[in-house]
């Protein structure tokens, strides 16, 4: 089987992180986010990923190079010279999707949950049409495009932008299974499948739906990207707890690579991951936040809602909170306060950041 993930750009939402990486290798809970996507597709039977990317990125390519030999499958870069939104893709990567009569996944790249792929390939084949979407509830469904279909079967019937009133609390998940047949209606062009293709599937009857269990987060901006840290340490929490770390100093859910190291009198958690190589000094205070590979957390600093870039280093006694991100590699001194400060990679903060703002 085959899988298309719609990588895109340059993750310009998830900066500063992607001013270093790609996105698709920004560390998501100490693996990087495209690898949660494609090792559940390799256990629901998928051998080769397709990356539909718009930028060449060379560290992309050999990651995926090292990840086709772990996984044993194939996977291949589409390279998209113009932006072709959310359908063209599939265009250009038609001679790779059509090659036998087998459906085949399509994925948004910023999407995390537990991912259903069995069940969605069940159920696509159980109602035989052509496409499949998976939608998931939102509390506030006046804020997205919501989808409207009937509750037995799973046929869509429309899709209605931004309601006013209520009429479903169901939005798309970004995650897709679809027919080669449905090939034929997307021209290589730019195109949104959203608003040009689906609609139009749905009126012919050939487009279903299934509701997603479980948490389901776009992570495609830091502070999502944060929320989505903490639905997924609580769904390890349910499935695999023996991956969480516990013992003194830890509160609810950590996560806690084994090469990390972490002085005394420390308080870590909720909601932490903390990746490899990591040093926390003595007496530091850290929740909901994420710190990647490499980093340093000096003693009795105080750190919340925040993601630290790698071989960054916070000083002592210093105060982060309210979705502050370091870059790559930057240095804030002693005793300073940063609130929502967004840090380019390679900086070197010497003055506190009081209120919001982009230090470049």
């Amino acid at each position: 089987m085959k899988a298309l993930i719609l990588v895109g750009g340059y993750g310009t939402r998830l900066r500063p992180l992607t001013l270093s990486v790609p996105k698709p290798l920004v560390e998501f809970c100490n693996k990087p986010i495209l690898l949660h996507q494609v090792e559940a597709l390799v256990k629901a039977g998928v051998d080769h990923v397709i990356l539909a990317v718009s930028y060449m990125s060379d560290l992309l390519e050999r990651e995926m190079r090292v990840q086709e030999e772990r996984l044993g499958i194939r996977i291949s870069l589409s390279h998209e010279k113009e932006p072709l939104g959310t359908a063209g893709p599939l265009a250009l990567a038609r001679e790779l999707l059509n090659v036998d009569n087998e459906p085949f996944f399509v994925l948004n790249s910023d999407v995390i949950c537990d991912f259903p792929f069995k069940d969605l390939l069940q159920f696509h084949r159980n109602h035989g049409k052509e496409g499949t979407i998976v939608v998931t509830r939102v509390e506030e469904p006046s804020k997205y495009g919501v989808v409207v279909f009937e509750p037995d079967s799973g046929r869509i019937h429309r899709f209605v932008e931004k309601p006013q009133v209520f009429v479903s609390n169901k939005i798309n998940a970004g995650i897709y299974i679809f027919n080669p047949s449905m090939l034929s209606r997307i021209q290589l062009r730019p195109t949104s499948i959203e608003k040009e293709i689906f609609p139009v599937m749905a009126e012919q009857g050939q487009l279903y739906t299934m509701e997603l269990q479980g948490f389901w987060m776009d992570i495609g901006q830091p502070k999502d990207f944060l929320t989505g840290m903490c639905m997924y340490l609580q769904s390890l929490r349910q499935h695999a707890p023996e991956r969480l770390h516990t013992g003194p100093g830890f509160l609810g859910n950590v996560l806690v690579d084994p090469t990390a190291q972490i002085g005394e009198n420390c308080t870590i958690g909720p909601n932490v991951t903390i990746g490899a190589g990591v040093v926390v000094e003595d007496g530091v205070r850290i929740k909901r936040c994420t710190v990647l590979k490499g980093a340093r957390v000096r003693s009795h600093s105080w750190l919340e809602s925040c993601i630290v870039g790698w071989s960054s280093s916070v000083g002592q006694w210093v105060r982060m909170e309210n979705v502050t991100v370091l870059g790559e590699d930057v240095i804030v001194n002693d005793e300073l306060y940063l609130n929502g400060a967004n840090v380019l990679p390679h900086k070197s903060i010497n003055e506190s950041v009081p209120e919001p703002r982009i230090i470049m």
